[in-house]
């Protein structure tokens, strides 16, 4: 697990180094205090010599400050070098899930990465900014302590043979137990920042329906688990302070029983026993805390597995194959018998046998089902999934010739699901093209209709979206997405149902502006009403993942019983509903 994200490390790593010395300089010098102090009891004071005294505590107020300035040194190096490792290890995971495709996204829940890059994160960090000071500091001080008890008095520092096993003993056990509950701990945390996440996100589904009830009590549920495995995983902890310290203690206690009668009998000097004393409380909280940063190990290392399952997963959409110069030059399209599902696993396709030709310039029509796979053939193009059998080729080339970069670049999509983010209606639309003219974004609002209701607005195009558009309606908010995706002006523009919240007018206008504004690019719509799609050049009929037909409105109508049904019954309701 080091080795693995020891490279996180760059860029900090002579600031570990430098503050493990300042830690195991710091710990030296505190061991070496209190032999300074016991020759000031045994000989300084017994012989009344005041400069010797004054000499020994010069010399011990210098090492205290020393021993003060490489702590708040050691101190100020692991702060750094934590929180540097930190944000490496966040930026690691983070750039490697940019280039996940859908399906390695699906591997991990959403909640569940953002606990990875955060609450996983942190941890680490503050494993690196405690252990270079108590993973260092612990180990010297209890054997710079140990050293100087033997010499001391060897009879006495016996004990320490019945003591250390005991707390290494307990230690062991306590870190077998609570290292399987902090990785559960973890799970536990994913599972309630996914109903966070998923109330938060649909708060207005929530209230719709009026489920705040059946939220709450399930959010009770996920956080009383959470209390649960916390209190167990804790528990343990807490329970091995007592025991830890009834152990030091009583050792104390020990030592000073059968060393007073030394004491007394001129075997060993009163300075020698206070050293001892001091030494053997260091030796047993040394012993103490290295126990300590072991748990706090045994957490960091399921944090650590879970980072490393990110950074390891390995991408299934990749250049390896692109040609770096191949681009673009056109927006046709061939399905060559393409064949996809979700899961290697699963027995059923979820589009099989798509044979499938679509000449660039073409507006193509895809009707079909819900659960007919219509989505899922569309994001076959910018290779956001990538086809089990057969080959998918835009521009003449197959997906996998193009650099993503290249390949999405040429595609605009707007899919099922509209999002806008934070910030201002401008900074949305330059997603499509940074570096589009105020004449473009404006030509490119009037083609999707939403020039309509910006013009509106007070502040126009200046006007604050808030968090995820929650500021617009869903219509416009649909009109926006579709503006943004003209500005990349693509030689593939795919609509995944995305004027579903607009009136027919509307979508009348929209489609026109398609016509005259868009010549040259391939437009590919997914609609349920046919009203959207019956003055396509071509119109492909799907079911159950499968292509059933394909034609223009008067060719399907003749022929095509699916179409023929799905036409009626939408006329019957407009027929109806008039």
């Amino acid at each position: 697990m080091i080795r693995k994200l020891y490279p996180y490390t760059r860029g900090y790593r002579a600031l570990i180094c430098f503050g493990i010395l300042c830690s195991a300089a710091e710990a030296v010098l505190e061991m070496l205090l209190p032999r300074v102090m016991a020759l000031v009891v045994d000989q300084g004071i017994p012989s009344g010599n005041t400069d010797y005294i004054l000499k020994m505590g010069g010399l011990m107020v210098v090492m205290s400050v020393a021993s003060m300035a490489l702590g708040v040194g050691a101190a100020f190096l692991a702060a750094i070098a934590g929180q540097g490792f930190g944000a490496n290890l966040r930026q690691a995971q983070y750039d490697h899930i940019q280039a996940f495709s859908f399906r390695n996204i699906e591997k991990f829940s959403t909640a569940s990465l953002i606990t990875r890059l955060t609450n996983d994160v942190n941890a680490m960090q503050m494993t690196v900014t405690m252990g270079m000071r108590l993973l260092v500091r612990a180990p010297v001080m209890l054997v710079s302590a140990l050293v100087l008890s033997v010499t001391i008095s060897l009879r006495l520092s016996k004990v320490f043979l019945v003591v250390i096993p005991l707390l290494v003993l307990l230690a062991v056990l306590l870190i077998r137990h609570v290292g399987p509950l902090f990785r559960q701990l973890q799970e536990r945390t994913d599972d309630l920042n996914l109903v966070v996440q998923e109330d938060l996100s649909a708060i207005r589904v929530v209230k719709s329906f009026v489920r705040e009830d059946y939220e709450r009590e399930k959010f009770q549920k996920r956080n009383r688990a959470l209390r649960s495995i916390s209190e167990k995983a804790f528990g343990f902890v807490t329970l091995g302070m007592p025991a830890m310290m009834l152990i030091t203690y009583g050792t104390i206690i020990a030592v000073m029983w059968y060393g007073a009668p030394l004491v007394n009998s001129g075997e060993l000097l009163v300075g020698d026993l206070s050293s001892l004393y001091t030494y053997i409380t260091q030796i047993l909280m040394s012993l103490m805390m290295i126990s300590m940063i072991m748990m706090m190990l045994s957490r960091s290392i399921a944090c650590a597995k879970r980072i490393v399952e990110v950074l390891e997963e390995v991408p299934d959409i990749t250049d390896d194959s692109a040609e770096e110069a191949a681009e673009v030059t056109d927006g046709s399209i061939n399905f060559d018998h393409v064949s996809f599902k979700y899961s290697e696993k699963s027995e059923e396709w979820n589009l099989f046998d798509i044979d499938l030709h679509i000449k660039s310039g073409m507006t193509v029509g895809i009707l079909g089902a819900t659960g007919s796979a219509k989505s899922t053939l569309v994001q076959l193009i910018p290779r956001l999934y990538e086809a089990n059998h057969g080959t998918v080729r835009v521009g003449g080339r197959p997906v996998g010739d193009y650099t993503t970069q290249h390949l999405r670049d040429a595609c605009a999509m707007v899919l099922q699901k509209n999002t806008l983010f934070s910030g201002t209606i401008r900074e949305n639309l330059l997603w499509g093209n940074e570096n589009a003219s105020e004449a473009e974004i404006k030509a490119a609002c009037a083609a999707a209709c939403a020039d309509e209701f910006i013009s509106r607005l007070p502040e126009g195009y200046d006007t604050d979206l808030g968090q995820g558009g929650v500021n617009v309606s869903g219509g416009q908010k649909q009109r926006l997405c579709i503006a943004r995706a003209l500005l990349k002006k693509p030689k593939v523009l795919i609509l995944d149902d995305s004027t579903s919240a607009v009136d027919t007018a509307t979508d009348a206008k929209i489609r026109q502006a398609f016509a005259t504004q868009l010549p040259d690019t391939t437009k590919l719509i997914i609609a349920q009403r046919i009203t959207s799609i019956m003055d396509a050049d071509l119109i492909v009929v799907m079911d159950d993942g499968r292509v059933m037909d394909t034609g223009t409105h008067a060719e399907l109508m003749e022929r095509s019983e699916i179409y023929r049904d799905v036409y009626q019954s939408q006329q019957e309701g407009v027929e109806l509903h008039g």
